[in-house]
């Protein structure tokens, strides 16, 4: 999973991206400190995984992980070249989703570049670039399009969904909202990568007093959720200040810390809970003495493409999953405790893999 760090410049972007990656963005009080797209990896935090790692002793732990890209502040007039401009609108094409940090707390110390702290508008600052990006795009490809659409059904099928998407775009808003009348539109509009189709998780950004009761009382926050209800967007509130901190601490340190400020979970779990939810991803397990390992896939996929996250000749020699749910195989204390109980199940091709099956795949090529 690839996730874009959007926003406008001093709103806490770097900042949160350094703390949730340790990847140390350069992080300054100017608009434009991060001259290239970060990247950074982090590792997705699976307890589940750590227990079946000591039940195997397995030699390594290989967890599910989320790839994070820092894109530079974006301004009005992006789309144009202004500030850093179109350069950095490339990199977000690539992403699966957007994850939009938007400020929710006042410091007069920390420059605005609106002169204000308005999350209604700086939302529709970032959007209404993303949409001049994206119009372009439609513009050139109908354009390119309509010279071959009269002797060509797919190309003429096409102009018509960018006609449809030009218009939706011109209204304000985004490629998201728009519903494909079929399957093969669907893959049309997919292979667009357009910026305001990619889903959108909204970081509201507070300060550490509203960070206790995840921003109840702001009312910036109360207009990002609004923002975010609206539109169908992910949303959670974050301090990125606190998060700063919390990474140079270990794991108990971070659980005593966020314990003493009245908060449950940091920055990073909302991030990924949010992340697989809106995105529609949970993950499967497999265990042994070599590697425990989780995998990262979308709810509702078969057992043959489940395997085939693991190698292409499992899922082209597929012949059954043998499966264990992770609740019975820890109660039962080992794979084959769990077989003499009648818990483990052999399924076939129509298996819908469930979040949390430690599965066995058996495959022959």
């Amino acid at each position: 999973m690839k996730l874009g760090i959007v926003g406008l410049p001093n709103v806490g972007k770097s900042t949160l991206f350094n703390s949730l990656t340790k990847a140390g963005a350069e992080s300054a009080n100017y608009p434009f400190c991060t001259i290239n797209p970060n990247v950074g990896v982090v590792a997705v935090p699976d307890e589940r995984l750590d227990v079946l790692t000591r039940m195997y002793d397995s030699a390594s732990r290989v967890p599910a992980v989320i790839e994070f890209v820092d894109i530079a502040g974006l301004v009005k007039g992006a789309s144009k070249g202004e500030g850093l401009g179109n350069q950095f609108l490339s990199h977000i094409r690539e992403v699966d989703a957007i994850v939009h940090v938007v400020r929710c707390f006042e410091d007069g110390n920390i420059i605005h570049v609106e002169g204000s702290v308005d999350p209604a508008r700086d939302i529709e600052t970032i959007d209404l670039e993303l949409i001049f990006a994206d119009l372009e795009v439609i513009e050139k490809r109908m354009a390119k399009g309509i010279k071959g659409a009269a002797n060509n059904k797919t190309l003429a099928k096409e102009v018509e969904l960018l006609k449809k998407l030009k218009d939706l775009l011109e209204s304000g808003k985004s490629a998201r909202s728009y519903e494909p009348v079929d399957e093969e539109e669907a893959a049309m509009l997919d292979s667009m990568t357009l910026l305001t189709s990619k889903p959108v998780i909204y970081a509201a950004n507070v300060s550490e007093d509203d960070l206790a009761d995840d921003g109840a009382n702001n009312p910036h926050v109360a207009a990002v959720r609004k923002i975010a209800a609206e539109e169908g967007s992910g949303v959670f509130v974050v301090c990125a200040q606190i998060e700063q901190e919390l990474a140079d601490l270990d794991e108990e340190e971070k659980k005593e810390y966020l314990s003493e400020l009245g908060v449950e979970k940091s920055g990073l779990d909302k991030l990924i809970t949010a992340s697989y939810d809106l995105l529609g991803l949970m993950s499967f397990l497999t265990a042994g003495p070599k590697e425990s390992r989780a995998w990262t896939i979308r709810k509702g996929t078969k057992a043959p493409q489940a395997a085939g996250k693991i190698h292409s000749d499992f899922e082209r020699g597929f012949i059954r999953a043998e499966i264990v749910s992770y609740d019975n195989l820890v109660a039962c204390g080992s794979f084959n405790a769990a077989k003499e109980k009648g818990l483990v199940r052999s399924e076939g091709k129509d298996y819908v893999i469930q979040d949390g099956d430690v599965v066995l795949f058996r495959f022959n090529v």
